[in-house]
């Protein structure tokens, strides 16, 4: 079978003209570049070269294959070139996979300071509800996945991220009855909406009622965060919506309001994980650090970075 090595020998000669002068351009012997020729062409079964004691010149299929072998080695030094851009992971295609309750609230702060810093890498966005993201992880489909997950199974590299507010959401015409800071304990008894069970939010909305005393509505549930606001709005309850959204959507208080509660574990964490042996993952480290300082400069006001 032909190898690159007796193609670049090939067109070397075909450059130079002369075995003699290809030998000495490829720091080969000559009769070693000839070893290499006539087993080139007993490879492909025909004959490449014309040889002289003066010189050696293109056979008619020789001259007819040098056009395809150029192609060829020309793709070959393209392979290599991309192989060694890729080396440093930074010019690659990541396949990132976020939850719907996240990414939309998020990435567009991120993904402009990511492509500034490492201009050449490029990240394919999926949306998944968490358990998805998991699998979808440790099977391959995903290299990186942000969201609420509170620990990593085993293989897995879990870093934390940030801690995101919960915010009681609940329409502009209702008023409660609370002096001062709304607390946990002004919960009790209150009508809460939640997502349906597919989505990480629907179990902390889950657990903060079973701690409050808050009653969880089951028989309505929302799709969205959108479709959540819009039964806010409709007057069917009141819902926790995560601080991220609140900052992007919620922009007409004479519809609905938000309040900030105080103590508590009103919050939901959110985590980067990747495979623990990917070939990436020093890079993946580099680029968690940088999505760090990205949270902590630009969305400080919002969530809490941890660090």
């Amino acid at each position: 079978m032909s190898s690159l090595r007796q193609l670049e020998y090939f067109l070397e000669v075909a450059e130079a003209g002369s075995l003699r002068q290809a030998a000495a351009r490829l720091g080969v012997t000559q009769p070693t570049l000839t070893v290499q020729l006539r087993t080139l062409e007993e490879s492909l079964g025909v004959l490449l070269l014309e040889r002289s004691r003066s010189s050696t010149m293109l056979t008619p299929a020789g001259r007819e294959l040098l056009p395809e072998v150029k192609a060829l080695m020309a793709q070959w030094h393209n392979i290599i070139e991309t192989a060694h851009l890729i080396g440093d992971h930074t010019h690659s295609t990541y396949r990132l996979g976020v939850p719907p309750t996240l990414g939309p609230y998020l990435l567009p702060t991120l993904i402009p300071s990511i492509h500034k810093t490492f201009a050449r890498l490029r990240l394919h966005v999926r949306e998944e509800v968490p358990d998805q993201l998991l699998t979808g992880l440790e099977e391959g489909r995903f290299d990186l996945i942000i969201g609420p997950i509170s620990e990593a199974r085993e293989g897995l590299v879990h870093v934390p991220l940030f801690r995101e507010p919960l915010m009681l959401a609940l329409p502009a015409e209702v008023q409660l009855e609370h002096d001062g800071d709304l607390t946990e304990s002004d919960l009790s008894g209150m009508e809460i909406l939640g997502l349906d069970e597919r989505h990480a939010l629907r179990r902390e909305v889950e657990r903060i009622c079973e701690s409050t005393g808050a009653r969880l509505n089951r028989d309505f549930e929302g799709t969205s965060l959108d479709t959540l606001r819009q039964m806010v709005v409709m007057g069917m309850g009141l819902a926790f919506l995560p601080a991220l959204y609140v900052r992007s959507e919620i922009h007409r208080p004479e519809e609905l309001r938000v309040e900030r509660l105080s103590g508590g574990r009103l919050f939901r964490e959110h985590a980067l994980l990747y495979r623990r042996n990917a070939p990436s993952r020093h890079f993946y480290r580099d680029l968690t650090q940088h999505i760090r300082r990205v949270i902590e400069t630009e969305l400080a006001d919002t969530v809490v970075p941890v660090a």
